[in-house]
């Protein structure tokens, strides 16, 4: 079954637009995994503007489903996520200026380093994944840095769609659709995630190499309408028919 991991991080970003514990995002995480939620996901930034390094510490403590923990590949990060040992590492690129991740990481040409930088989170048990484009040469290099999962952006299909840009949005999951496959076929796990909504959903949901898709923004803002026990539902059956179909 196609996996459904659901970032709490805008949870964190209402709760600090006012200061104070209120929203608290280990509720709505643990919320999301009731609801059916496989995983939560949780990006500890460098500037911490939404989740906090509390907030790790609460989520480690209360879930019972897996916590994937996005970080930058910087040596404080490093540390954390060694000292809580999640059961998934997600290495994302991060600036400071930027509103959300605005793409995927370079591997290529930070191989080395990155290669180095994992290693000690596989051998910590951690899974890695390394957040890329649908880009041939960052995929074969996320494979020789010993990374056994990719997860895929797919930012700019949703903005195409979301524009009205049709042909490039086409041409954009015609792009994710090989590249699923080419990971795939080199043995690693593929994962996708990043604006993806009740419309964009399904045609990535429908690729058969595509393990897990990690969602956020769009679930906690539907959730402020209709609540997220049905949002989450209501993802996850459309991510379902789509599997099915």
């Amino acid at each position: 079954m196609l996996r459904l991991g659901v970032n709490i991080d805008h949870v964190a970003t209402v709760r600090n637009a006012r200061g104070g514990a209120y929203p608290d995002p280990v509720r709505a995480a643990l919320l999301a995994e009731a609801a059916g939620a496989d995983g939560i996901t949780a990006h500890l930034r460098e500037d911490r503007r939404h989740i906090m390094d509390h907030d790790i510490d609460g989520l480690m403590a209360a879930l019972r489903v897996p916590l994937n923990f996005e970080m930058a590949a910087t040596d404080e990060m490093q540390a954390i996520a060694l000292r809580h040992k999640p059961h998934a590492v997600c290495i994302v690129p991060e600036k400071r200026e930027e509103k959300t991740t605005e793409g995927g990481l370079e591997v290529a040409r930070e191989e080395n380093r990155l290669a180095h930088y994992i290693a000690p989170l596989r051998d910590a048990g951690c899974r890695v994944s390394i957040f890329i484009g649908a880009d041939q040469k960052q995929i074969e290099a996320a494979h020789r840095i010993g990374a056994p999962v990719i997860e895929l952006h797919t930012g700019a299909y949703c903005d195409f769609h979301a524009e009205g840009k049709f042909a490039e949005r086409d041409d954009e999951l015609a792009r994710l659709t090989d590249m699923a496959a080419f990971a795939h076929d080199l043995g690693l796990e593929v994962h996708a995630g990043h604006g993806l909504t009740y419309d964009t959903v399904q045609p990535i949901a429908a690729l058969p190499t595509v393990k897990e898709l990690n969602i956020g923004h769009f679930l906690m803002g539907e959730s402020m309408f209709i609540g997220m026990e049905n949002a989450i539902k209501d993802m996850r059956r459309l991510m379902d028919e789509a599997r099915a179909a």
